[in-house]
Order: C-alpha cells, then structure tokens, then sequence
C-alpha cells in the first residue's frame, strides 16, 4: 500500500510539474500557439472532409460501400486526423531566429523560447521568466510603433535574441552539481542567474516606457546584466 500509494504521489507531482511547465508566460505566446493549434485543426478537417467525399463517391459508384468501406473510411479519417494534430509540431525559436524575426511576433517568439527553458531553470528563476512574459506582453503593442530598419529596433532584438539566451545558456553550461555552489564573487550560479533576469526584466519595462513616451531616438539597452558573469574558476572544479 505504502508503495503504491509513494507511486500515485509521484505520478501526481510529475503531472502538476507538466502542467506548471506547459502553461503559457504570456498572452503572446499563448496566442502563438493558438493559431498553431487552429491550422492542425483545419487540416483534420480537410482530410475528414475529404474521406467522406471519397467514400460517397465510391459509394454512388458501387451502390454502397458496405460494411468493410465503412470500416475503412473510419480508419482513414482517425489516421488523417491523428496525423493532422500531431505533425508538423510547433518549432522553437532559437536565438538566432529571434534576432530576425519582425517585430510584430517577437514578443511571442522569445516568450516560446523562454517556456521551453523553463524545466532546467531554479524555481525562483522560473517565477522571474513568468514576470518576463508579463512584460513582453506589454512591450508587444509598443514594439508595432518601430519601423523594421530602425536601430531602436536592433537593440530589441538584441535584447531579446542575444543578451537573454547568454545568460540562460551560460548558466546551463555549468553542471547541474556546481549551480547551487558559491563562486569566488560570493554568489551562486543560480543566484547570478536570477539578479540576471531580474535585470532584463527591469530592462524591458524601461524599454516599453521609453517607446511609449516616444523616446526611440534615444533608446539603448544597457549592458548592466553582462556583468552576471559565472565564475570561470567554479565551472573548471
């Protein structure tokens, strides 16, 4: 009983885990992958759509399709709509792919990427990239007031495609033993990378007001969060 019952609670910890890492960051995101969702569903219908002419077309010819015709008409509309729903899956944006992406979808892009970190992130870095999908939630609407060419819109991406996955990844590099670990500077690998994301985080909210307030001629993110360095010599032990 004892046994089962250790089972039933782990099984139950692991869905509410799945559950807490599959929730959206932000309407965005969310958004995103609604419209992803709506395409699959579309195609299920067309493939439905289309067995169903099929096998009335058969039908009309043969006098009926029978028993067996049904059967299969049954099975290709379940394949099809399985296929449909599954394939093709939602590609993540890489850093790379948010440096070039329009303006328009950035937000929700970096919001996607920074959901699938989240399962190898602390707890306490994770509730930081929650309030990040707050605030690129709120820049998303200011981000449609730049022009594509401009640099205002350069440092945003920058922002969101360089500065935020090398913190990120910097911080995965080191082992997972040495993350909880002081370095030489007196903070931890998992402390560094929350005053790190606490710094963007802080950053996109200067960003939204300075655009808000029509400041993009003088619009330039500042490098403060490229001093969360790790500690080099802590990563070599």
């Amino acid at each position: 009983m004892t046994e089962t019952s250790d089972q039933i609670m782990l099984g139950a910890n692991r869905a509410l885990q799945d559950a807490r890492y599959n929730r959206s960051i932000g309407q965005r995101s969310e958004s995103l992958k609604r419209g992803h969702f709506m395409k699959k569903l579309g195609r299920a219908a067309l493939v439905t759509g289309a067995v169903l002419v099929g096998a009335a077309v058969v039908g009309g010819i043969l006098n009926g399709i029978g028993f067996w015709g049904v059967m299969i008409s049954a099975g290709l509309i379940a394949g099809g709509i399985w296929a449909a729903m599954k394939y093709p899956q939602m590609k993540i944006p890489t850093p790379q792919t948010l440096v070039q992406s329009d303006l328009k979808t950035l937000a929700g892009k970096t919001e996607i990427w920074l959901e699938s970190q989240r399962p190898a992130l602390p707890a306490p870095a994770v509730k930081i990239v929650n309030s990040i999908g707050v605030q690129l939630d709120m820049l998303s609407p200011q981000l449609q007031k730049l022009d594509e060419t401009e640099p205002a819109a350069y440092e945003v991406r920058k922002l969101m495609g360089e500065h935020l996955p090398e913190l990120i990844s910097g911080y995965r590099a080191i082992p997972a033993s040495m993350r909880g670990k002081a370095s030489d500077s007196g903070k931890s690998p998992d402390e560094q990378l929350v005053s790190g994301l606490s710094l963007i985080e802080k950053e996109i909210s200067d960003v939204t007001r300075q655009i808000a307030k029509g400041d993009i001629d003088n619009l330039s993110i500042r490098g403060r969060y490229l001093e969360m360095k790790y500690d080099k010599t802590g990563e070599a032990e």
